[in-house]
């Protein structure tokens, strides 16, 4: 059996919970949609916020014209990184054995821990206890014989809900949801599908009338996992040993800008930002990378690769500001978007 644990609305609900004047009222996480023409995306936003159509990856320029009352808010990924860190930990005192799949996401494996699905789900329900305790934050938790259907279920009840779906019941629980629920199809996928059908949209329970034959022929090997997801099967297991690769965080300027001091600025506080998230991980890093776009939107990268050392702020910058500054002296144009990014060391020695 495997529980898979999404927080709920994360950045939004950490914001939420630092200021309780938030509760209440729609609240958008992700760039300023005032400066400037408004660029850059939705982080996520609260569910107040969802009542306008506003969502995650949504043009911010968009989400305001949806709603420009609402509360907007810049990402805080060092705070967001330190709660994260805190829900791990609990997470812990649970199993050792689960797999994180970002800041607000984890499987865990609930072999040795539950015979049946009744104590699943009293695991389920001391794990979302626990969180709120803690941290004072919901946590929606689903609970299935594989990954997949645990994800599936995670969604079923949100926000702060709890849905088990036993073996038998597989099936019948995802014949009606949408094909965009089986994780990694999207809307290029979506569309394929579609064609062989000759049908919009279709759910879970459509795909099963295409062979596995017509599906690889469409998707290639992809069309053999989702030949098995359709019918509730999912051979993906818990890695217990993934570990983040790389952290970094990026920028969209307001306007474009040749202000040396203003790009300057800029860059050091997202190197500060991204050493914070980098501290958490409790690893030494080995290569830093420089990306940067002008306004014609040609983007460059540019890296630095050195014996593996803690990943400093000063570090992070220095090593940094060194590509910066030879990207920016070569291409003379206004800058459209900055980032910066940090490559851990794998071994894991220092």
């Amino acid at each position: 059996m495997v529980l898979h644990l999404d927080m709920d609305y994360f950045f939004a609900q950490v914001e939420e919970r630092e200021n309780p004047r938030f509760k209440g009222v729609p609240l958008v996480v992700g760039a300023d949609p005032k400066k400037g023409k408004g660029r850059g995306v939705v982080s996520t936003c609260n569910y107040e916020a969802r009542k306008f159509g506003i969502h995650s990856g949504m043009a911010i320029s968009k989400a305001y014209e949806a709603c420009p009352e609402a509360i907007y808010l810049p990402v805080n990924m060092e705070l967001y990184s330190r709660v994260s860190e805190n829900i791990f930990r609990i997470i812990e005192k649970v199993s050792e054995k689960y797999e994180k799949v970002s800041l607000d996401e984890a499987y865990i494996d609930l072999s040795g821990l539950a015979e049946n699905y009744k104590q699943a789900e009293r695991i389920g329900c001391d794990l979302k206890k626990l969180i709120f305790k803690k941290e004072k934050l919901t946590c929606s938790v689903g609970i299935g014989e594989n990954k997949m259907i645990a994800k599936i279920a995670s969604e079923e009840d949100k926000p702060d809900g709890l849905k088990v779906v036993k073996a038998g019941d597989a099936l019948k629980f995802i014949s009606q949801k949408s094909i965009r629920e089986i994780p990694g199809i999207g809307p290029k996928t979506e569309k394929k599908l579609e064609i062989i059908l000759e049908k919009s949209g279709l759910k879970i329970k459509d795909l099963r009338a295409i062979s596995k034959k017509q599906l690889v022929d469409v998707l290639g090997k992809r069309g053999e996992e989702i030949y098995k997801n359709v019918r509730g099967e999912d051979d993906s297991e818990i890695d217990l040993k993934t570990k983040t690769k790389s952290i970094g965080k990026e920028i969209t300027f307001d306007q474009d800008t040749l202000d040396p001091e203003k790009i300057i600025s800029t860059f050091k506080n997202l190197s500060q930002r991204v050493a914070g998230m980098a501290k958490t991980e409790e690893r030494p890093i080995k290569t830093v990378v420089v990306t940067c776009r002008f306004e014609n939107f040609n983007t460059y990268s540019r890296q630095v690769s050195f014996k593996p050392r803690k990943p400093t702020k000063g570090l992070i910058y220095k090593k940094g500001a060194k590509l910066l500054l030879k990207l920016l002296a070569k291409k003379l144009k206004p800058v459209r978007l900055l980032g910066i990014r940090v490559i851990f060391d794998e071994s894991d020695k220092e």
